[in-house]
């Protein structure tokens, strides 16, 4: 189990401690970590993360293929998930559409605008 993040921060369970996320919670978690994270900032764990930060260096017509590649690489150890789809917003999100032992999940990551 994986203690619950939003904007940054662990969610409080209101009894003095921390929310924990289970199943699916847990892998959004997880999944959420591995796309906000620029790919190779951990000198250790170099395959870790993903190149979403380079789409605003891509032309605009190439982003969503490029988005989709960086979202598939990111996640390909993550066992029993498939991604089945990636939409880029205008206003700089992306919506991440998933399968994951037969359940649909959807996350939406913040890209930093186009």
């Amino acid at each position: 189990m994986e203690l619950m993040v939003r904007d940054g921060d662990y969610l409080p369970d209101g009894q003095g401690s921390y929310r924990r996320a289970q199943g699916g919670e847990e892998l959004l978690q997880r999944v959420l970590w591995k796309l906000s994270i620029p790919r190779g900032s951990f000198p250790f764990l170099p395959q870790l993360g993903s190149e979403l930060y380079r789409l605003g260096r891509s032309s605009p017509s190439q982003r969503e293929g490029l988005a989709r590649q960086y979202v598939a690489q990111a996640l390909a150890d993550e066992p029993n998930l498939t991604v089945t789809g990636v939409t880029l917003e205008e206003d700089g999100t992306m919506e991440v559409a998933l399968d994951w032992q037969g359940e649909s999940l959807v996350v939406t990551v913040e890209t930093g605008g186009s």
